[in-house]
């Protein structure tokens, strides 16, 4: 029999002995942290987000005709597989008059898709369509749209997307416009959720 070869451990760190050892002397260890005691009698400072003056629990007050509506691009792609007319589905839904709305970041993400969706810019780029101008860097559309709508609570949200859905139904007061049996419908709010009883 031969001699067992030992593998050489690399990246091997040299044991180090913690600054709290009591094999060291006591000036070189770490000192224990002391609890600071708090004042009962100070005041408690807490952030707490504001809540916009526009909901009435969960009634917005700002929402009223002419409906304002963000489109994102999916609901317009979607609009135009069921074939149908986004001002006029619109109106069909809510009956009253709506301005479509459209952001300078959806506005990239359509032309960003190419020549298959040359159809849905051309709707986008309809002069009935409102076009709200982006400040805030990137183009990403679904983190644009969730911003504005937290800011500014006078939109409805018309999107086909589950993600950025589950994302907008997180904040109080905002509808949002889905499509279903080839026509548009709102997303109802919770009845009994925050409402005053009398």
């Amino acid at each position: 029999m031969g001699k067992q070869k030992k593998a050489r451990k690399y990246a091997t760190m040299k044991r180090m002995l913690s600054l709290r050892d009591q094999r060291l002397k006591e000036k070189d260890r770490l000192k224990p942290k002391k609890k600071e005691k708090k004042d009962p009698s100070a005041l408690k400072e807490r952030e707490v987000p504001q809540h916009p003056s526009c909901l009435f629990f969960q009634y917005n007050t700002q929402l009223g005709p002419p409906y304002h509506i963000l489109v994102d691009t999916n609901f317009i792609n979607f609009s135009i597989k069921a074939k149908l007319d986004l001002v006029q589905s619109m109106m069909d839904c809510l009956y009253a008059k709506c301005i479509p709305c459209i952001t300078d970041c959806v506005m990239a993400e359509i032309e960003k898709l190419g020549q298959k969706y040359r159809v849905a810019l051309r709707i986008a780029k309809d002069p009935r369509f409102e076009r709200l101008p982006c400040t805030h860097k990137g183009t990403y559309a679904d983190d644009c749209l969730v911003q504005r709508v937290t800011q500014h609570k006078c939109y409805i949200v018309a999107t086909v997307d589950r993600d950025l859905k589950r994302r907008i139904r997180k904040i109080p007061g905002v509808p949002i416009m889905y499509i279903s049996n080839h026509r548009y419908n709102i997303e109802q709010m919770p009845d009994d959720y925050g409402a005053p009883r009398f």
